[in-house]
């Protein structure tokens, strides 16, 4: 008679993708890290989940430790990873979450953090990631591109009252594409409860005056604003 098999021993931790819009990109929430393993690499905010401690708790207290950021954010869950091999010290699965916002400060580095900044998501800056973050970078950079094709995120990461334009440049930094303008307010002002008119106009943009709009009550869009795949 086979006896019960003992449990798995293996680590669990949290990592997070937080991604926002600073300087006309999209740029990520990076850390450097302070010890073994990859000591001074850079590496996606995260760490150890306490024995009684919630995965998202941990999320949060991970990304306030390390970087100073956090309070008020919205965290959803990424993806779980736990190849083989992912962490030096032994086996680990890492749960990771994804954020993004439109505006956010300059990080500071805590905990067992050497350093902390926001870094653009181009396959450079992505390649030198510590453990796999550069795949988890990638999964949430994706999942960051596909929501604004059927949620509202892209108005609200835009400033309260904001032009077509202006929306416009959201989703070409996001997405990494250059967006025809006639279309792409055609779509966004034809789709059912994504932008509310405020009646107000704004030369910000230049030109003849442009009309202001706000996010509408919309839960996902119908029909989606579909990017261009390669």
């Amino acid at each position: 008679m086979v006896g019960p098999m003992s449990p798995p021993s293996f680590a669990v931790t949290v990592d997070l993708v937080v991604l926002t819009i600073r300087e006309r990109a999209l740029q990520c929430l990076v850390v450097k890290r302070g010890s073994e393993p990859f000591a001074g690499r850079w590496a996606l905010p995260g760490g150890f989940v306490e024995t009684d401690e919630d995965l998202g708790d941990a999320a949060r207290r991970e990304l306030q430790e390390e970087t100073a950021i956090g309070t008020g954010l919205h965290l959803e869950q990424l993806g779980s990873y736990g190849t083989p091999g992912r962490d030096p010290r032994g086996p680990t699965v890492t749960v990771a979450y994804l954020a993004l916002a439109g505006s956010l400060d300059d990080p500071v580095a805590g905990s067992d953090a050497a350093g902390a900044s926001w870094r653009g998501v181009d396959a450079g800056s992505a390649e030198s990631l510590a453990f796999d973050h550069a795949s988890i970078l990638a999964d949430g950079v994706d999942r960051a591109r596909s929501k604004l094709e059927y949620t509202p995120l892209g108005a609200q990461l835009c400033p309260a009252e904001f032009t077509v334009a202006q929306l416009r440049a959201v989703y070409e930094v996001v997405w990494g594409q250059t967006l025809d303008p006639r279309n792409f307010h055609r779509k966004v002002t034809q789709t059912p409860g994504f932008l509310s008119p405020t009646g107000r106009r704004t030369t910000a943009d230049g030109g003849r005056p442009a009309q202001l709009y706000r996010a509408g009550d919309a839960g996902r869009l119908h029909p989606p604003i579909t990017r261009a795949h390669e």
